[in-house]
């Protein structure tokens, strides 16, 4: 028994010790890359785009001449990009900006077998997608691994197809963990930094550890010249698991935890103004009634310190914790109140629909033909991004009322001075059909107004 006791630490120093010379790591990196590589693909994506609009369309004269050149329709855009195997029946996790929106997907392994792919789940916000190959069965496969014990320093393989030119491996180290910046879909971002070489077509490719273990998806780089500067992100693996199991359950988009709570991060003059010794931390510096977190004892001013055992320093770091956990779990949080440590269970919940949302459609005899309002509730607010404090009637869809400027999103709490609490309340002050004008806006955290006559 002491033996084997000796040899368990023995063998977990040696799975964790760095390679010294060049003789070892290409003893380190060509066993990784036989046993990873296999398991990632290449994903070809056909989707229809509309054709851009001629600026001589509708000019009779320019037509006469250029009538081939101006027809109208839809003409195919092929993308290129990567993909990793997570199962041996065909699972396969992406991005959304690889496959989101194509009508035809065809993958590639890298033993040159080909299967057709249907979507089971892409997600923009995160710029994940997961497929399911037709027929496949007995695929190579990774193995899931989370940020847990990551540390900067630590060495990686990105694989995958960069510039088209085939299946590529190269090595780095991970440069940066927690890292948020703005993600490919225009949302906020956490990724793991890595200064392994990731270009074009490695979109959707594997990061793993010398393990062979997936640790991330390569999504984006920053770059001037479209290659690759050193500086590439990935999308963790946790967040990952939790897209496989929602989409082996059956979901289409991704369901997250509602936090019901707005927080900021804390710097130098922060920390010094509410004592703290160093800039750690999420202050929350807004509430909702409903958060998990407000029912868990936690208020406005509470310096919000870790989610379920890791660190929360930034809002995208939060958001990333509560997505990977997912709906239905509990975690502990560790927080401070007036330099007091104090720690509770939050339990995840789905943004309420809390008052329901009552859709309504305005009618054509209205100031707003076609414009579709609703009740602003959690649920509705989180969809449109509308800060918590918010309340009262929210724009789904302007109609045609977008020509005077509304936009999707905006919160109407008035029309010409009547408060509006409710969508049935905005109707029928629509309905009274007013000559003149004046709608109170909440749009982006600010407050204006829109007035036009009829």
């Amino acid at each position: 028994m002491a033996a084997a006791a000796s040899a368990a630490p023995a063998a977990k120093a040696q799975d964790a010790a760095v390679p010294v010379d060049r003789a070892e790591i290409q003893l380190w990196f060509a066993p990784v890359a036989k046993r990873a590589a296999p398991a990632v693909v290449n994903i070809y994506a056909r989707r229809m785009a509309p054709r851009c609009a001629s600026p001589f369309q509708g000019d009779p004269f320019f037509e006469r001449f250029f009538q081939g050149l101006m027809s109208r329709g839809r003409s195919a855009q092929n993308s290129l990009g990567s993909g990793v195997v997570l199962s041996a029946d065909g699972v396969v996790v992406s991005n959304h900006h690889v496959v989101g929106g194509a009508e035809e997907i065809r993958v590639v392994l890298a033993d040159r077998r080909e299967f057709a792919a249907d979507v089971l789940l892409s997600d923009a916000e995160s710029d994940l997608a997961v497929l399911r190959l037709q027929g496949a069965t007995d695929l190579p496969h990774l193995e899931l691994r989370g940020s847990a014990g990551l540390e900067v320093g630590d060495l990686v393989l990105a694989i995958g197809n960069p510039f088209g030119v085939g299946q590529t491996v190269t090595s780095g180290i991970v440069s940066a963990l927690a890292r948020s910046r703005a993600g490919p879909g225009g949302g906020a971002g956490y990724f793991i930094q890595t200064d392994a070489a990731i270009n074009p077509g490695n979109s959707g490719g594997a990061l793993v550890d010398l393990q062979g273990r997936l640790i991330g998806v390569n999504t984006a780089i920053l770059t001037r010249s479209g290659g690759s500067n050193g500086i590439g992100f990935a999308v963790p693996a946790d967040l990952v698991a939790q897209l496989v199991a929602q989409a082996e359950a059956g979901r289409s988009t991704l369901a997250r935890p509602w936090a019901g709570i707005a927080g900021q991060p804390i710097d130098s003059a922060l920390a010094e103004a509410i004592g703290l010794e160093r800039s750690i931390g999420l202050v929350i510096a807004e509430t909702h009634p409903a958060s998990p977190f407000v029912a868990a004892g936690m208020r406005r001013g509470d310096v919000l310190l870790r989610l379920g055992g890791e660190p929360v320093t930034a809002a995208a770091e939060l958001e990333f914790r509560l997505a990977a956990m997912g709906i239905g779990a509990a975690a502990d949080v560790d927080y401070l109140r007036d330099g007091a440590a104090l720690s509770a269970t939050v339990q995840m919940i789905a943004p309420p629909e809390d008052p329901p949302r009552d859709t309504r459609a305005l009618g054509p005899d209205t100031p707003f033909p076609g414009m579709r309002i609703a009740n602003l509730n959690p649920a509705l607010a989180d969809e449109l991004g509308a800060p918590l404090s918010a309340s009262g009637v929210a724009v789904v869809d302007p109609g045609l009322a977008s020509r005077v400027g509304f936009r999707r999103g905006d919160v109407l709490p008035s029309l010409n001075g009547d408060a509006a609490p409710n969508a049935r309340a905005f109707e029928a002050l629509a309905e009274a059909r007013p000559r003149a004008v004046a709608v109170e806006i909440l749009r982006d955290g600010r407050r204006g107004a829109l007035r036009f006559r009829l």
